[in-house]
């Protein structure tokens, strides 16, 4: 982890990494006094943490142009007290064609579905639930990495995958990354069987095309605990589980967390 603690930086400032790839996390962490921090027109809020710090999680998206730019922490008057320069790569995320069937091309939205969502993932809450290391939500092999550029049977759908696909047989049990309050348990037309966890302080995840549910929305769960069973509902082609990660409000890489090896004869779903 690279650290800046010297010149401009007190002790209590820190920013790791200072290069990193296109859908990474910058770990920004300042003194009580700061409030935010600020990076190509991003926003993000600081929040306390047990070691008289702040804490905050800046996420680099997948579509921002690798490139310098300058991170800024602001104080609780909104003035930039700290800066540091990050370099962003190009990840060179690869391209996939998935085979779908007609029905499956043809499939709609449920009602809000995809409102219901976006809500959730632009929900930052003050309370951290989170610890670290995450848990794996399912053993299975890795069929679908993140950030691949995303082909329906040929054709170019202008989206990436927004996380991990991991195989894993029909029945088995999915569990919680870390502690949270569950948010969503709904079963959708697209993302089939749903389930979303609020970790607290920016930190969010989602868990797809589940057969059955375990929790309900408003439970508080702890790391490990089952939330659901794998399925293959919504648009799937396969028994697995896709599951993401959103830092304030961006589906970020799950391989910075977790280690997954992909599996021998990939299946496209």
């Amino acid at each position: 982890m690279l650290a800046v603690a010297s010149g401009l930086w007190a002790q209590t400032h820190e920013v790791t990494p200072l290069t990193l790839a296109q859908g990474d996390v910058i770990h920004v962490h300042g003194s009580l006094r700061d409030r935010t921090a600020r990076m190509n027109e991003r926003t993000i809020r600081l929040f306390p943490q047990t070691d008289g710090t702040t804490l905050g999680l800046m996420p680099v998206p997948v579509n921002d142009k690798p490139g310098t730019y300058q991170l800024q922490i602001l104080d609780d008057n909104g003035v930039a007290v700290r800066s540091a320069t990050i370099t962003v790569w190009d990840a060179h995320f690869p391209k996939q064609n998935i085979i779908l069937s007609k029905k499956l091309t043809e499939l709609k939205a449920s009602p809000g579905e995809a409102d219901a969502v976006a809500t959730f993932r632009n929900t930052v809450s003050d309370v951290r639930y989170w610890t670290e290391p995450l848990e794996m939500p399912v053993s299975g092999c890795l069929t679908s990495p993140f950030g691949v550029r995303r082909l329906h049977n040929g054709k170019p759908t202008g989206d990436y995958h927004a996380g991990f696909d991991q195989r894993s047989p029909s029945g088995g049990p999915i569990r919680a990354i870390t502690g949270g309050v569950v948010k969503i348990v709904r079963q959708y037309n697209l993302h089939g069987g749903t389930v979303a966890i609020d970790h607290g302080q920016g930190v969010e995840s989602i868990y797809l095309h589940m057969s059955k549910f375990a929790t309900t929305e408003g439970a508080v769960v702890k790391p490990g605990d089952v939330i659901g069973y794998v399925g293959s509902s919504g648009r799937s082609t396969a028994p697995h589980l896709h599951w993401s990660i959103y830092v304030n409000g961006v589906p970020v890489n799950p391989g910075l967390w977790v280690h997954v090896l992909p599996c021998a004869a990939p299946n496209k779903k």
